[in-house]
């Protein structure tokens, strides 16, 4: 049975996971119940050892359009830098962090805060329909929760500046020609794909993965001798696990392995 809580669902299947924001009426758009909920989610799935890879998605025609507005206005909000800094920051953090690979499955627009959540995946799927859209300046403000550092790795510098400063959103098929995605399917098909890609992701060795997320995590604030030597220690770390050896038999006896996590 799916897990649900303020307007987010997880469901179990094997080791993977799947977290679906789940305000479709409002396009997935994010309150602070719903922020809550999500960095809960994954901090409950970063330690779930039965959970080897995750997928992030949207229920409905939306992935996430970001920050709800409405919310904005009642009385009680924070600042907006208290709230980035309490809420969205926490969150980015936990996703680029979690040591379990996170599958985007972005089957509608990515919006805002919601295009942050998709470029802090580790692997993007979009629908055919799917766009990415960094719209803070048509509402007086600029892009946050990760957005100016994500985004200029991902699609470069050129055109990190052209969606920031434009708002003009990009199609799933620049997304794809851009590197942004790694394919585009149909929208019936994507959080199918993408679950497809978290179980293969599920099968390998957790620590190998784990490790290489911290490897590929803020390469580009390092040099190429400090990048070699963190290569160096990781492959060091990973070399002495139970999986390594498992490996490494089963190439021996064109086996499958069965990592285990060790």
């Amino acid at each position: 049975m799916p897990e649900r809580r303020a307007d987010l669902r997880v469901e179990r299947a094997g080791a993977v996971a799947t977290v679906t924001l789940d305000r479709p009426d409002a396009l997935n758009a994010l309150t602070v119940p719903l922020k809550e909920a999500l960095l809960a989610a994954f901090q409950d799935l970063a330690g779930d050892d039965g959970v080897r890879a995750i997928v992030l998605t949207g229920a409905g025609r939306a992935f996430c359009a970001g920050q709800d507005l409405r919310e904005r206005l009642e009385p009680d909000a924070l600042p907006l830098d208290d709230e980035i800094r309490t809420r969205y920051n926490p969150l980015i953090r936990a996703m680029c962090g979690l040591p379990k690979p996170i599958v985007g499955a972005i089957n509608g627009v990515a919006a805002g805060a919601g295009a942050s959540l998709a470029f802090a995946c580790d692997v993007r799927i979009a629908a055919d329909g799917a766009s990415f859209l960094l719209a803070f300046g048509r509402v007086g403000l600029i892009p946050d929760s990760g957005a100016t550092w994500l985004l200029p790795r991902l699609v470069g510098g050129a055109k990190a500046a052209e969606m920031a400063l434009t708002t003009e959103p990009l199609s799933a098929a620049e997304a794809e020609r851009l590197g942004l995605v790694a394919r585009v399917v149909p929208a019936g098909d994507v959080v199918a794909e993408a679950q497809t890609i978290a179980a293969r992701l599920a099968g390998l060795a957790p620590t190998a993965l784990a490790l290489t997320k911290q490897a590929l995590a803020g390469t580009w604030q390092r040099s190429l001798d400090e990048q070699l030597e963190l290569e160096a220690e990781l492959q060091g770390r990973a070399g002495t696990t139970a999986d390594h050896a498992e490996g490494i038999d089963a190439f021996l006896a064109r086996r499958s392995p069965a990592f285990r996590g060790d």
